[in-house]
Formats: C-alpha cells, sequence, structure tokens
C-alpha cells in the first residue's frame, strides 16, 4: 500500500476542509496528516483514523520560521518516504511542495484554493505570485479548485501545467445526508428562535464565516444597517407586496473574529455589539441548526476558492446573495438559486437584500431549486470517487512512464 501525504498548514483545516475523505482514502493508501497543530489535530487522528504529524507552520510569511519549517518538512518526508504528496492552503502547499520536489517524491499534487494575491497590490502581490509560481513548479499535478481559480492561474501566467478541476469543483464536496433541512422538526427550530429572540415573521440573513475585512462583513452590516433606516419590513405569506410593520430583518453571524491580521472597520465592530437585530454567537461546531431557521445566505466575500458554506446553505434548502468571485459564481446561477452582486458594492448588496426580501415568491422558487442544484453537482461521495480515481490516473500513467524507460 502507498503512503499518502496529506498537507495543511494549520490542523482545522485537515479537520474541516478534509472531513471524511481522509478516511475515505485510507482504505486505499496509507495516509499520513501533516499540519501545525491548532488543538485538533488529534481529533483529527481519532475521526479519520488515521496517523498525523504536527508540524509547525505559520500562515503569514516569517522567512526564518518558515526555513525552519522547511527543513522539518525536508526531515519528515525524507524518513516516511511518502509516493505521493497532496497540499492544500497556501504555506502548506509551498513548503510542502518544496520539500516533496527536493526529495523527488513521485507524485506532488498541489490543489489550488484561493488566491490571495487577488485582494493586494505591490511588492506584497508580487510576493504572493511568486510563491504561487514556486509553489506549481515543484507539483507534477496542479488541480484548481474550480474554474474561477484555474482562469486567474492561466491570466496570471502562474503555470503552464495542464489544469483540471475534480469533478465540478470543491474538494471535498458536500454530505447532503448531513446537511438536510428534514433533520430538523419545528419544535427545535422554534427552541433556537427563541434563546436567539427571533421572531417567527422575522427574516433572517446568516453569514459564516470569519469576521474580517475580506469577507464583506463592512459592507454587510452596513447594508443591513440601510435596510433597517429605511424601513425594509416584508413578510412572506404568499403575497409578493405584502407588508407588514411587524416583521423585521434580523443579521445573524457565525464564525470568529479576527481583528489582527485583516481588521474590521471600527464602526462596524461597534454596530454589530450595539445593534440589537444583530446577532452575533462566534463559532459554531454545527452550523445546520443556525441554517435551519434562516432565509437566506449572505456571502459577500472579496475572495474565494470554492466555498463550502455557500454548499453547505444551499443543501439546507437557502438561496445565497454572493459577489461575483471564483466559486461563488459555479456555485450560484443568477436568479436560479440565489442573487449574484459584484464585490466590495454596499449599495448592489443592499439592493440584493432588499430585493429577496420584498418578492417573497422569487426567494421561494429559488429556495426550492437550491438543494437538488447542490445534490447533483457536489455530492460528497461522487467528489472522493473522481479524486481516488486521479491518485490511480496519476500512479499508472507514472508506471507506465517507468516501464518505458526501462526498456
Amino acid at each position: 500500500m502507498n503512503k499518502l501525504l496529506r498537507i495543511t498548514t494549520i490542523s482545522d483545516s485537515l479537520a474541516g476542509l478534509l472531513k471524511g475523505q481522509l478516511r475515505f482514502l485510507n482504505q486505499y493508501y496509507e495516509v499520513v496528516g501533516v499540519a501545525s497543530d491548532t488543538g485538533s489535530l488529534q481529533e483529527v487522528s481519532e475521526r479519520e483514523g488515521i496517523r498525523v504529524v504536527n508540524l509547525p507552520m505559520e500562515r503569514d510569511i516569517n522567512l526564518w520560521k518558515d526555513c525552519i519549517s522547511l527543513i522539518r518538512m525536508i526531515r519528515l518526508i525524507r524518513y516516511e518516504k511518502p509516493y505521493i504528496v497532496h497540499a492544500n492552503t497556501p504555506k502548506g502547499s509551498l513548503l510542502g511542495m518544496l520539500a516533496s520536489w527536493l526529495c523527488n517524491v513521485p507524485i506532488r499534487i498541489y490543489t489550488v484554493t484561493g488566491l490571495r494575491f487577488e485582494t493586494v497590490g505591490g511588492n506584497l502581490k508580487r510576493l504572493l505570485i511568486m510563491m504561487e509560481k514556486i509553489t506549481c513548479a515543484c507539483a507534477t499535478k496542479v488541480i484548481p479548485e474550480g474554474d474561477g481559480v484555474k482562469n486567474t492561474l492561466l491570466k496570471n501566467k502562474i503555470t503552464k501545467k495542464p489544469l483540471k478541476k475534480i469533478l465540478n469543483g470543491n474538494i471535498n464536496g458536500i454530505d447532503t445526508a448531513y446537511f438536510d433541512p428534514a433533520l430538523y422538526s419545528e419544535e427545535d427550530k422554534k427552541l433556537l428562535r427563541e434563546k436567539l429572540n427571533i421572531e417567527e415573521k422575522d427574516f433572517v440573513f446568516i453569514y459564516i464565516g470569519r469576521l474580517v475585512k475580506d469577507k464583506g462583513i463592512n459592507e454587510l452590516v452596513a447594508a443591513f444597517s440601510k435596510l433597517k433606516s429605511d424601513n425594509v419590513q416584508f413578510r412572506d405569506n404568499g403575497n409578493s407586496t405584502a407588508i407588514s410593520s411587524s416583521s423585521i430583518p434580523k443579521l445573524l453571524l457565525i464564525g470568529r473574529l479576527e481583528q489582527k491580521l485583516d481588521p474590521l472597520l471600527p464602526e462596524t465592530w461597534e454596530k454589530i455589539q450595539t445593534d440589537p437585530n444583530i446577532i452575533f454567537v462566534g463559532y459554531q461546531e454545527d452550523v445546520r441548526p443556525f441554517l435551519a431557521i434562516s432565509d437566506v445566505l449572505a456571502f459577500p466575500s472579496y475572495r474565494e476558492g470554492f466555498p463550502n458554506v455557500v454548499m453547505q446553505a444551499g443543501a439546507m434548502g437557502l438561496p445565497s446573495i454572493v459577489t461575483n468571485i471564483n466559486g461563488c459564481n459555479e456555485i450560484i446561477i443568477e436568479g436560479k438559486n440565489g442573487v449574484i452582486i459584484p464585490p466590495k458594492d454596499k449599495e448592489a448588496l443592499f439592493g440584493a437584500m432588499k430585493y429577496i426580501m420584498k418578492y417573497p415568491a422569487e426567494r421561494r422558487k429559488m429556495a426550492e431549486a437550491a438543494r437538488p442544484l447542490i445534490v447533483s453537482r457536489y455530492e460528497q461521495q461522487a467528489v472522493w470517487n473522481a479524486l481516488l480515481e486521479e491518485y490511480r490516473s496519476l500512479e499508472t500513467a507514472l508506471e507506465k512512464e517507468k516501464a518505458e524507460k526501462s526498456v
């Protein structure tokens, strides 16, 4: 059985992005998970049934620490002697691909997700592009997470290697049996609404993700505040023109506040803390109950690879308001299962939020289409099978090449 190293920068990514996939692949390979332990590495080992290695890595650029991490990665790969190294997330991928190239690992796979250089400029952008070029150059196979990522790689001349996404895109697909609105009864939803002080007639926008500038939180809070100041209050009773003064929009925010690297505007954070109709519940291990009581996902991110949360919301029967960026514009079809707006445009976001409240018949139509679209395109088992097929194809091609050289 060949050995497979799966590398992410931090263990939270290994735990979240690859949940279930590692256990599946461990049936066919000896899988070893490698990441900097942020407290979840042992959980990954126990849940996935694999061996794990804590290899400290910095998410930010730190030349001295990055060199130390690279040396550790080289030592690890020399010791483990893997046949395949497959890396995700920027820093883990750079170090993993460079080290496995130096150690001459036969198959080196880099799955490209969100590209940070898209939202920065100057010397930092040039540095990030150079890092992507090095990572891709060291890989024997580059897999873009979606068509948007593929087009960005080509546009910026990052690599000349053939680029093809796995199935319809995304790293891990989605377990649609787990993300299923039928799992939550009306009583379950009523209890959670009461806990959060949400009336049944209230209209709930939900956001899930890190609370940082690049996720569009400043625009989201500003647009929501405008909904309130303009007294936008609508009721879904089957009549698209019905208005109820007692129906109040609510904004449910789920995720970690990260004010160090990419801080929110002070006025945004103040509104989150003081507006009684903005409900901030922090990070939640299980987001399904919150999706079950919501009406629409609002996800105005500046950049993504292929966002899991948009698929999760769709599987739970929610339409989404997303920005016209990589991944989001592949999952969402305008007017079919959501609305697409330009990034960094709070007026467009406000317009979309107002529209989706004002026309409940349109929202219901999009909600009805949301889950079937996800099930048909991103079912998790199909994504895993397609990835396994890609591994097998690369192994076959390599063995064929070796045989031809030996003749």
